[in-house]
């Protein structure tokens, strides 16, 4: 359903801009949720009824874990307007917690599959009935990375190809600090089971934002900093950090940890991924992996073994000097990231 259309002009990255067809689009399942589709505007539209240009496939963007749509579009650096402007229909989602979502009543998640088998399913369905039903390609951030694993495994038939971007197949592996906290986190909770309650991360938005020279600084000592410093721009770092930084859910945090401490203590097999390994590294599906070199909370070797245990035959691996979410929206994403899912697409959606 489309609550709301127009043109806007916005920007790309820096001095370059577009003018775009915006759409605030809902999603019924189980909850209410929330999409933002975006297109190229017809040259010359003066009105959303003269629509936009033909696409050449169609997108679905996922966020990850205590964030939401803004983590790949900002004021100053838009990931969607990029895809948009080369000519892709972007549905970027606010899962169920999680920014326009939230506040249409979509509570926080109770499991991780809440999004593998609800949410994402659901958008997909009112996806393929306002673009038409041909297969989406989904392209996930950290945790929405992991849930694009599962749902293409799932339903191969609606899905494209998957890009993941600083998502953990083996999460905290290679991060002794991430390790660390997994294991103090599973042993308190064992003990004292925590209630699902709101991790507020917009919180951490405000901390960096108020001391973001200390916070952007190579000299603080952070394990868990969740961006390199230098990385991004004062305004695009405070952007992000006002923007992007929504609200996590305790029941999220202890899925993800307790995955963590069943590797460390080598009961981690085949049937991790919440299940869904087996199915996913059999699966034949466009694959492109992505990860950071200084990514301090999906290091390459939690990111790698996605690429390196996928059957596909279609399936990529690139690393790049960039943090967790610098690969979204840094200083040199527009260079490296961005032209990378660019090529890489154009040739599958020619296929």
């Amino acid at each position: 359903m489309i609550l709301h259309s127009q043109l806007v002009e916005q920007t790309v990255d820096r001095s370059v801009r577009g003018r775009f067809l915006k759409e605030l689009v809902l999603a019924r399942g189980t909850w209410p949720l929330a999409m933002v589709r975006k297109r190229l505007a017809q040259p010359g539209a003066q009105s959303t009824r003269d629509g936009a240009v033909a696409s050449r496939a169609v997108l679905l963007l996922i966020h990850g874990y205590a964030q939401n749509r803004y983590a790949f579009h900002l004021p100053s650096r838009s990931w969607v307007n990029q895809l948009a402007l080369a000519g892709y229909d972007v549905f970027n989602i606010d899962l169920r917690g999680r920014g326009r979502s939230s506040v249409l009543g979509a509570r926080r998640p109770n499991h991780v599959l809440d999004f593998i088998r609800e949410d994402v399913p659901a958008a997909l369905e009112e996806i393929q009935r306002l673009a038409g039903p041909q297969p989406v390609f989904l392209i996930g951030h950290s945790l929405g990375g992991i849930v694009s694993y599962c749902v293409a495994s799932d339903a191969r038939e609606r899905v494209a190809g998957v890009v993941s971007v600083g998502s953990p197949y083996h999460f905290a592996l290679g991060s002794r600090w991430l390790t660390a906290f997994a294991y103090l986190f599973t042993r308190f909770d064992a003990r004292v089971p925590l209630p699902n309650a709101v991790i507020p991360a917009r919180s951490y938005g405000r901390l960096v934002r108020a001391a973001r020279r200390v916070m952007d600084s190579r000299f603080t000592p952070l394990p868990f900093r969740g961006f390199h410093p230098g990385s991004m721009e004062p305004h695009v770092l405070e952007e992000h950090m006002r923007l992007a930084m929504d609200r996590g859910s305790i029941a999220t945090m202890r899925e993800m940890f307790g995955w963590a401490e069943e590797l460390r203590a080598r009961r981690h097999g085949s049937d991790g991924l919440f299940g869904y390994a087996p199915r996913f590294e059999a699966l034949d599906v466009p694959l492109l992996v992505i990860a950071g070199l200084h990514d301090d909370l999906a290091p390459p070797a939690s990111v790698r073994p996605a690429w390196e245990r996928s059957q596909s035959t279609d399936r990529k691996y690139r690393e790049f000097p960039a943090g967790h979410i610098d690969l979204l929206v840094g200083r040199d994403a527009p260079a490296t990231v961005w032209p990378l899912v660019g090529r890489w697409l154009d040739e599958r959606a020619r296929a």
